[in-house]
């Protein structure tokens, strides 16, 4: 019994080693994958940062928050366009009167500043085509009911921001007729002498001064002398609209703010951007 055990033990460990052997061959290994090609990195800006010259004295447009930071439409329009051209926007603040003098001395590379496209300007800097365009009209006390002709504001002394295009209409125009003009460093400035009763009134971008004057407690009976300043004067002294002003041989810069500002146009960032400071109002303009 003990022989007949041991002969079926050493059989099964024979058949045992038997199966060992035959073990099915392993899978040839898996070819080696190529390595994924790396994402192609952004393209570098050619303008990595962008100066942005702003007189923050013009609400809606420019003025400072309280914490001092530059805000309104022209700062927000120019960070939309500094995101188009994948540039860091630097503001750089600039009295009026010193904007295209700085422009020229290479303090900043753009204004973005509500500064109307004229015949005048582009003898000395290049410019965009619009980014907005709005009237200016002539405001004094809304009891007097004046319509916009100059002849009415004679005896008047009204308040301008210097080196503006409404300074070259109240010097052109209104002077002229009768009225005294004083000019000034900031817009805002004009506002303090208004309320003070040093000036009867101003000459003001309509949006502007609707923002920084009349919807203000200090501008409670003052009103735009018949809505606005008669169309026929917009050639001669207000141009064609706000542009982004430029050095006259940045013209790669400019082109690229052209295809910026119909970039924004066409993807509603500008829509958005004018909803949310003057809500309801046609800032593009004709």
């Amino acid at each position: 019994m003990k022989h007949l055990l041991l002969s079926l033990s050493l059989i099964g460990a024979a058949s045992l080693v038997a199966c060992g052997k035959t073990e099915a061959p392993a899978a040839p290994a898996a070819e080696p994958t190529a390595a994924a090609a790396p994402a192609e990195a952004p393209a570098a800006s050619q303008w990595p940062e962008l100066r942005v010259a702003i007189d923050a004295t013009y609400k809606p447009f420019t003025y400072k928050t309280d914490a001092g930071e530059p805000a309104g439409f022209d700062v927000d329009v120019a960070k939309a366009l500094c995101e188009e051209l994948k540039s860091k926007c630097v503001f750089v603040e600039q009295a009026w009167d010193g904007m295209i003098p700085g422009l020229q001395a290479k303090k900043y590379d753009v204004i973005i500043s509500s500064m109307s496209i004229t015949e005048e300007r582009k003898q000395a800097v290049d410019f965009t085509g619009k980014y907005y365009n709005t009237p200016s009209c002539v405001v004094v006390k809304s009891d007097l009911n004046l319509g916009a002709e100059a002849a009415n504001f004679k005896g008047k002394k009204l308040g301008v921001l210097k080196a503006s295009t409404q300074e070259k209409y109240a010097m052109g125009e209104l002077q002229p007729a009768g009225a005294t003009i004083v000019a000034y460093d900031a817009q805002d400035q004009v506002y303090l002498d208004v309320k003070s009763g040093r000036l009867d009134g101003t000459v003001a971008d309509v949006v502007e001064v609707n923002g920084g004057f009349l919807s203000t407690p200090d501008g409670a009976g003052y009103a735009c002398a018949g809505a606005r300043i008669p169309v026929e004067f917009d050639a001669k002294y207000f141009g064609a609209g706000a542009g982004v002003a430029l050095r006259k041989e940045d013209t790669a810069l400019r082109d690229a703010l052209d295809a910026g500002i119909k970039a924004i146009r066409d993807n509603g960032k500008w829509q958005a951007i004018a909803e949310k400071h003057v809500p309801g109002v046609d800032l593009w303009g004709s």
